[in-house]
């Protein structure tokens, strides 16, 4: 190996004010080769522990960096990875990117963040530019966890992580919450405190998330051995107007309900907001629980909310793990729905911090 090509694999050169620092620098003042200063900085090659760390120490005294550029020709990787989210606000997505980028950082992987904003056209220009940019792998999120149109053909070969969205196609990998687990965490925890009649509030039923929740509140209903007539499910916005109006209508029953699971937080402190308007106690004569665990709407709710928590952050640093393992090569597909778990405060009645609910299912 020549110099020139050992001065491309350990990255070229830095200037430092009017001094260009090579890596033949590092391997002089370090007493080694330069091409054992290259598997050094470039962290490959068998070296002894002493070296190499000798090595790295000299390059961080001289100030030597290499050229990241001129590194991920060498390796054939950017170490880069493209972010594709539709989820502007940022409300489920910011927390998955988050936890994302600390698990991928951790092995030198920077991150580029696209907002598609639900356009098919920006959101092709965007992978174009991505893959222009010659990114290791893709991670596809939105604002809700439902089918999507996959992004191939145009990634095609590329590592592509799905998390918190969808697509129909055996070879993907798809990461969600366990939306039916989460809500029979929840009613079984309303049935545990006593609770005989509890109905639920929920979202429009096109959404998956929206059946699978309802799901759940039914089989946990009918482990307790408690049924849900059909008046008590009732399926609107996701909004607070909607949770208002749906707790007007179910109290104007016979025997309405004493404890309400909501399918989201907002719905969940209008449902709130419409009981203190009707002189229900919350929890003394009926126990709320949401889902999504928002803390500005849970934490914010006269009384605190218990809610749901779809562990966001778990599926971040789950996605990273799946990509990771995606780029080193391993065939990595199928949907996984992660735990949610319970956040517990004042407006079911107990004190209890959280518990957990339910295993990945593969």
């Amino acid at each position: 190996m020549n110099d020139a090509a050992d001065d491309a694999i350990a990255g070229g050169d830095e200037r430092r004010g009017s001094l260009t620092l090579t890596i033949r620098d590092v391997a002089r003042l370090a007493g080694v080769s330069i091409g054992t200063a290259s598997k050094a900085l470039n962290a490959n090659g068998r070296l002894s522990a002493e070296t190499r760390g000798r090595v790295l120490r000299v390059a961080s005294e001289i100030g030597y960096r290499p050229n990241d550029l001129a590194q991920s020709l060498h390796r054939a990787r950017s170490m880069t990875v493209g972010i594709l989210s539709n989820d502007s606000f940022g409300r489920f997505a910011f927390p998955i990117v988050e936890a994302l980028e600390r698990r991928l950082s951790d092995h030198g992987i920077a991150v580029f963040m696209c907002n598609a904003t639900d356009d098919p056209l920006r959101e092709r220009r965007h992978i174009e530019q991505l893959l222009g940019k010659r990114v290791d792998g893709l991670v596809v999120t939105a604002r809700r966890a439902d089918k999507r149109e996959p992004i191939e053909p145009v990634a095609r070969g590329l590592p592509v992580v799905y998390v918190y969205s969808r697509v129909e196609s055996p070879d993907a990998l798809c990461l969600l919450p366990d939306d039916k687990g989460g809500a029979a965490l929840a009613v079984t925890h309303l049935a545990a405190l006593g609770r005989k009649r509890i109905a639920h509030i929920t979202g429009p039923e096109r959404f998956e998330a929206v059946r699978l929740r309802e799901e759940g509140y039914r089989d946990a209903l009918a482990q307790a051995g408690l049924v849900a007539e059909a008046e008590e499910c009732l399926a609107g916005d996701w909004s607070e107007a909607w949770g208002r109006e749906a707790t007007r209508r179910l109290f104007k029953r016979r025997r309405p309900p004493d404890a309400l699971f909501c399918g989201n937080d907002q719905i969940a402190r209008g449902a709130i907001d419409a009981l203190r308007d009707l002189g229900r106690s919350v929890p003394a004569e009926v126990a709320v629980v949401g889902f999504d665990n928002w803390e500005v709407m849970a934490k914010g709710a006269r009384p605190p909310l218990t809610s749901v928590d779809m562990n966001l952050d778990a599926l971040g640093r789950a996605a990273g793990e799946c990509l990771l393992d995606m780029m080193s090569g391993r065939a990595v597909a199928g949907v996984r729905r992660l735990p949610c778990s319970l956040v517990v405060r004042e407006s079911c009645g107990t004190h209890a911090r959280s518990s957990a609910a339910g295993e990945l299912n593969a």
